[in-house]
């Protein structure tokens, strides 16, 4: 189900390290998170670099050109560099990985990274101490730039805090090991002997730090991730958005098939609603017309929200298509209505109303290379609307009144006459009537003379209303649709279906034309409007328009 296009590309489920990571979609994550913290480090630490080389040769440029030895600080930094270049060539996106392979690798990584940092601190502790200065700053420049990196570490890469607590622990004993054993012995003038008690400690609390953080943004990742999934289904984008609940465009966790999700307001879920809204859901997935929407799942999430699970259709509804491309030619009005007509079929042999037929609740979508394929939707689901405001006239009411009152037959409006199929006919005509016109059949600025003139006044012929030619079969099957007692309209979907037929024998639908609009409209191209059927020129009764006035 969808209510116009979508071309953005989904969300991946998230992998949470070594909790997670059986799917290819959370491999692929985690794969594209550890080359991220490595391009970081690598980035970062190559740019502190080059900044530091450009400033010395600014300021106090050598004799000659600087090196970087092996026991240099110099080239222990641009040791640890490379390794963080290294990570990302290796687990760069573009090359596939086991996930246990990705683990080990950022393991060893961040190991790789943090002793080359630890030896940089000890070698400008050594050369501090040579010339009779504190090491201790050699020692936190070290120990900083190996808390920066479990810091990063945290951030970029899914990880559970235990993982996280083991391997900035490993990665930081390295600190803790070197420094002792470079320390022993060291002294200068008038300075103690750093003790190795506050190297184990700042250690301690550059873990503490990363760990927190990891706990933090896991725990964050978790949640998003519980907010994405609905059972077997990971949400990926919103697509649309009603009086009753919001639509979301999913994917099976196994099937990997496009859905659409719909979330009922809790709002609107009381206990009657629910049992309502299960029972119609089973009886609406026993349907099997092809132009019914296939509902595939339903259920409750933790927060006792309703959801179903349906066919992902990528078109527009017919209340999106008037309202971009105008009112339709005839013949592609006749040919929408006799596919609905056949879903409607089936659902009334089985008892069940839609009560909400609407342009909104019609999916027009290219299937299988066939064009202007129809689909209802939202089959006997019951939907709330605020009287106070506009809106309600678009909207769905659960008080006294099922239906929507734009397309709501008169014997709903009462709230105490029973409904059969009937109910369903009328609001279909009044939605051929909107797709020739362009406008519903009655318009007002209340609610009330809406139901007012459902009860009370006769429709205007389409013909009357449109500029283009409605042949005179199609205007009068409308017309007996919208008729007041539904002992005046067909007796049932099927009767309607065969008037259909006629209709459409009179004017067939142009399926290239139809294949050539949708290439357009899926291509983002600038999209047409169809010509309409027969002679641009009609002829107006002024008599029955005297009449009528």
């Amino acid at each position: 189900m969808a209510d116009g296009r979508s071309g953005s590309r989904g969300a991946v489920p998230i992998a949470l390290g070594s909790a997670a990571g059986g799917t290819e979609e959370g491999r692929e994550f985690f794969q594209s998170r550890v080359a991220l913290f490595g391009g970081w480090v690598a980035l970062i630490s190559g740019t502190f670099y080059a900044a530091y080389w450009f400033l010395t040769l600014s300021i106090a440029p050598p004799a000659q050109l600087p090196t970087a030895p092996i026991g240099d600080p110099n080239f222990y930094h641009l040791a640890a560099t490379l390794v963080a270049g290294a990570l990302w060539v290796l687990v760069r996106p573009r090359v596939q990985l086991p996930m246990r392979a990705l683990e080990w690798l950022e393991a060893i990584g961040t190991l790789l990274m943090c002793a080359c940092f630890a030896l940089m601190g000890i070698a400008f502790a050594q050369a501090h101490a040579a010339i009779g200065q504190d090491p201790m700053h050699g020692i936190f420049a070290g120990l900083s730039a190996d808390s920066y990196v479990l810091l990063i570490r945290a951030v970029a890469v899914p990880s559970t805090p235990v993982r996280t607590l083991v391997v900035s622990s490993v990665a930081m004993l390295p600190m803790v090991i070197i420094s002792a054993f470079a320390l022993t012995g060291v002294r200068v003038p008038d300075i103690d002997v750093f003790p190795p008690i506050d190297i184990i400690t700042w250690s301690i609390a550059g873990v503490a730090m990363s760990v927190v953080a990891s706990r933090v943004i896991f725990g964050l990742r978790a949640e998003v991730d519980k907010v994405k999934r609905l059972g077997q289904y990971t949400l990926e984008g919103k697509i649309g958005e009603g009086g009753m609940g919001v639509v979301y465009r999913a994917s099976h966790a196994m099937l990997r098939r496009p859905t659409a999700i719909k979330i009922l307001r809790p709002e609107i879920a009381g206990e009657d609603a629910l049992r309502r809204f299960e029972r119609e859901v089973l009886l609406t997935a026993s349907l099997s017309h092809p132009s019914t929407v296939a509902i595939f799942d339903y259920g409750r999430t933790p927060q006792a929200m309703f959801y179903y699970a349906m066919e992902y259709l990528d078109g527009l509804n017919l209340e999106h298509l008037v309202e971009t491309y105008g009112p339709q030619p005839p013949a592609r009005v006749a040919h929408i209505m006799r596919q609905v007509c056949g879903a409607l079929a089936e659902a009334h042999a089985v008892g069940l109303i839609h009560r909400d037929i609407k342009p909104a609740n019609i999916l027009l979508s290219e299937r299988g290379g066939m064009p202007d394929v129809a689909k209802v939707v939202d089959f006997g689901l019951v939907k709330s609307f605020d009287p106070g405001s506009r809106a309600d006239l678009e909207v769905t009411s659960v008080n006294l009144i099922v239906g929507t009152p734009l397309y709501m037959a008169p014997e709903a409006i009462g709230g105490n006459t029973p409904l059969d199929g009937r109910s369903d006919l009328y609001a279909l005509g009044a939605v051929g009537y909107f797709l020739l016109t362009g406008a519903p059949v009655f318009q007002a600025k209340s609610q009330v003379e809406i139901f007012a003139h459902h009860l009370h006044t006769p429709p205007e012929p389409p013909s009357f209303r449109c500029g283009n030619h409605v042949p005179e079969d199609l205007e009068r099957l409308i017309l007996r649709c919208l008729a007041k007692k539904p002992s005046d309209r067909y007796e049932s979907a099927k009767d309607l279906q065969q008037a259909l037929d006629r209709c459409v024998e009179n004017m067939p639908w142009d399926n290239d034309l139809a294949l050539q609009w949708w290439a357009a409209f899926k291509s983002g191209a600038t999209v047409a409007p169809l010509a309409a059927s027969g002679p641009q020129t009609i002829a107006v009764d002024i008599t029955r328009r005297v009449m009528r006035a």
